[in-house]
């Protein structure tokens, strides 16, 4: 399981960024048997039973000595060399990636040690350019003109993919619009292209269980967006205005978006029935092809064209088709709702909660969902965006609306017993789990930094400096100072 065989983000360069009609026709021929062909391999058991099984990957921002964008990510690469950092869309974005882990014992914390590594290898090799690196959801110093198009990594991929979603909205400019939930203005601007998604920077982990797992663990994890939307938060601040307190939620989904039909950057339309092979047949009927690349030497077990067609479809709880080490194909999921940042501790402590209370919440998901409607879970995920640890949200076994805060306090226990039967290390449990608790006493996340640390001072220079200062020194958040 390599996150990199995966996305569009992440995948490998295409031959050309201009496609004819035949090109989508065949594309989706070559879709349309591989579909078929993962459905006969899951209703014959032929999908891997190996998991648990872990990944992870991170999304960062080179910086400048002002702490300005700095559009280097390929001169960057050029120096780093290497499998486990690799461009984003924008020439100031990468990405990190580290190996996959079982979760028992001490992989988290290898996982960990590997990420620490690599960022401190990273903001290195970055120095030649006068550059750092830091990982935060949106960065407080961007301005409107970094994402122009000129800013954008040269690849075919990228300029193909940036074509193509603009030619399904007929050239209709993309329009951000986002309150502020402190009141008062909010963020208005059209563009011309898909750029504004350079302005959000996200943590991806990756899970795969036995096959017979999976349709649990994916709706545990819908339901549990939220909650980790609210703890995680790390994006409040656009262009100098404070808006949500995961403003990289509706940038993300706006700045993708399409005129008609299902949306790129969704929830979904449901939780999954009777297994995620169904949302690759959802994947199928209802998207259009944007990037209808076929290599005709490619086997069809090896899914290129699920792998590409699903890479430019962004569900924030997002099925991958991978193999595993028993040459078995495998479906895993991504969990794409948490930001960047702020400490390598924070984000190894976001995914300890996730990963135990999904294997907890698993047990009685049946539960969860009939009491939970998946509109309802939807409406939970923007509350929690916008207002962070101050939201209130529906939950299941309590019929009155609480407040998101109340849910996690409850959560954290619940990890623990699913991070015990997952075979995590004692001592690496209490110390993620501890983590988090103290993260939710104090009420500082990210997001409550930045906004606290602005009342303050008043000026995106420092905060980003401060910021960067405490991401340095490993600290939790909870324990920076303003």
């Amino acid at each position: 399981m390599r996150p990199a065989e995966d996305g569009v983000v992440m995948g490998e360069e295409i031959a050309r960024d201009h496609f004819a009609e035949a090109d989508f026709l065949k594309f989706r021929e070559h879709l349309a048997r591989e579909t078929a062909l993962l459905r006969k391999i899951q209703s014959e058991g032929g999908l891997s039973d190996e998991g648990p099984v872990i990944g992870l990957e991170l999304e960062a921002w080179l910086i400048d000595h002002n702490f300005f964008p700095a559009p280097h990510n390929q001169s960057f690469l050029d120096r780093l060399s290497g499998e486990s950092v690799v461009a984003e869309l924008s020439r100031f974005n990468i990405e990190i990636n580290t190996p996959i882990e079982e979760i028992a014992g001490e992989g988290l914390a290898r996982m960990h040690d590997h990420l620490s590594e690599t960022m401190r290898r990273c903001a290195s090799n970055a120095n030649e350019d006068v550059d750092t690196v830091i990982a935060i959801g949106t960065l407080p110093t961007l301005r409107e003109g970094d994402l122009s198009i000129d800013m954008m990594t040269p690849s075919n991929r990228y300029a193909a993919l940036n074509q193509e979603a603009m030619r399904r909205r007929g050239g209709a400019p993309i329009s951000l619009e986002i309150d502020s939930c402190r009141g008062g203005v909010g963020f208005s601007a059209t563009y011309q292209n898909v750029m504004a998604e350079a302005a959000t920077t996200s943590l991806q982990l990756h899970l795969q269980l036995a096959d017979e797992k999976m349709v649990a663990a994916y709706n545990a994890s819908l339901i549990l967006s939220a909650p980790l939307v609210a703890i995680s938060a790390n994006a409040p601040f656009l262009f100098g205005k404070p808006l949500w307190h995961e403003t990289r939620i509706p940038i993300f989904e706006q700045a993708l978006a399409q005129p008609t039909g299902l949306q790129r950057v969704t929830l979904g339309t449901g939780y999954a029935k009777d297994h995620l092979v169904e949302l690759f047949e959802e994947n199928l009927s209802d998207y259009p092809v944007l990037l209808p690349m076929c290599d005709d030497s490619k086997d069809d077990a090896e899914f290129a064209c699920i792998k590409l067609h699903n890479g430019t479809l962004w569900r924030w709880v997002r099925p991958l088709i991978g193999h595993s080490s028993d040459g078995k194909p495998h479906i895993r999921i991504e969990q794409r709702v948490m930001p960047a940042g702020p400490s390598v501790l924070d984000m190894m402590a976001n995914a300890a909660l996730y990963f135990g209370a999904v294997e907890e919440m698993s047990r009685y998901i049946d539960t969860a969902v009939a009491e939970l409607p998946f509109e309802t879970m939807q409406v939970n995920f923007y509350a929690a965006a916008r207002d962070g640890l101050n939201a209130h949200i529906d939950w299941f076994g309590k019929s009155a609306v609480r407040p998101v805060a109340s849910v996690l306090e409850d959560l954290i226990p619940l990890a623990e017993s699913g991070l015990r039967k997952l075979g995590m290390a004692e001592r690496l449990i209490d110390k993620y789990l501890s983590t988090v608790s103290m993260r939710l006493e104090s009420r500082q996340n990210g997001a409550n930094w930045q906004l606290e640390q602005f009342d303050r001072h008043g000026d995106f220079h420092r905060l980003t400096a401060d910021y960067l200062a405490n991401q340095r020194s490993g600290l939790p958040v909870h324990e920076w100072p303003n």
